[in-house]
């Protein structure tokens, strides 16, 4: 006679499921080729960083010199394609990617649909320049948590998951990833509400763009965070931040470095990327000086080799 499960074998296969779905969701799949390549990252700056040189070639050849591969443009209002294109051919810096402009002041999230509408214009304009510079991401801050009666935390996830949703259709169209990314907007705080918003989209085209520092006010690990992403993980940028003096230079913060290389690293960051494995400052640029300690400081902290 065929024994009927009893309340302890439902608990068990329950318990049993759940952790497969959460070292699913955690880390790559065992025997996953691309994940066990050596981690590689690449050193890039927002483009508002570099406060030296009249041109943008001028502006691509400093960071050239210095060790940089790659930058982000912000749009809209960002330098003109021709411009760009030529400044890469000339310096093979790559346009990694494009961070949304707008984005906090004309909010996915706002409680006006007019200023939605025009949100959403500017993130189709920011999908559409990241094409011409030759990036893949965008990065955009959804939304904000700012208002109690009209625009709190239920709000802002509705009015930016429908906005996001409507962009993706040319973000498929163009090959442009669509990538959320955390901030202290008071909407998104921990790794699973970020999981959460990604995964709804059920779409590759919709990944996760992680700040390092940022969420390290929140008391969640950046190691963790990134191993509760997983494949999930599009890009990141990073700073200096410690809880005790807040804002520091790259590598005198509380963001555990070694930990954090060996999480990229499990979950196989990058390796999907054409481009490679991108990690970009966002901190106070400046000039040559400036720059010189950014990259020193982020060849530290990232453990690349030294320049011949």
């Amino acid at each position: 006679m065929t024994r009927l499960p009893n309340r302890r074998d439902i608990l068990l296969a329950a318990a049993v499921s759940s952790a497969a779905l959460a070292l699913g969701s955690r880390a790559p799949a065992f025997g996953d080729e691309k994940a066990k390549q050596p981690l590689r990252l690449r050193k890039a700056v927002k483009y508002g960083m570099i406060g030296e040189g009249g041109s943008v070639q001028e502006k691509f050849e400093l960071i050239k010199s210095l060790g940089f591969e790659g930058l982000e443009l912000d749009s809209p209002g960002g330098p003109k394609p021709d411009e760009v294109a030529a400044a890469r051919e000339k310096t093979g810096i790559v346009v990694h990617g494009v961070v949304d402009s707008v984005h906090w002041n004309i909010r996915l999230s706002d409680s006006e649909p007019e200023v939605r509408a025009r949100g959403q214009e500017a993130l189709q304009t920011a999908l559409k320049d990241c094409k011409a510079y030759g990036g893949t991401t965008v990065l955009l801050v959804p939304g904000k948590v700012a208002d109690p009666a009209k625009e709190n935390f239920e709000q802002c996830w509705e009015r930016s998951t429908a906005e996001v949703k409507k962009a993706i259709p040319l973000a498929k169209e163009l090959g442009i990833k669509i990538c959320p990314e955390t901030v202290w907007n008071n909407f998104i705080t921990t790794p699973e509400q970020l999981v959460k918003y990604v995964d709804q989209f059920n779409d590759p085209i919709v990944g996760a763009y992680f700040d390092i520092s940022n969420m390290i006010k929140y008391g969640v690990a950046p190691a963790d965070w990134i191993r509760a992403l997983g494949k999930r993980l599009v890009k990141f940028d990073l700073k200096g931040y410690h809880k005790q003096r807040e804002w520091v230079e790259i590598g005198e913060g509380d963001e555990n470095w070694p930990e954090v290389l060996k999480a990229l690293a499990e979950v196989g960051y990058g390796a999907d990327d054409p481009q490679g494995a991108w990690a970009t400052a966002e901190v106070g640029g400046g000039g040559r000086d400036r720059l010189k300690v950014i990259s020193d400081q982020m060849d530290k902290v990232l453990n690349l080799p030294k320049p011949a």
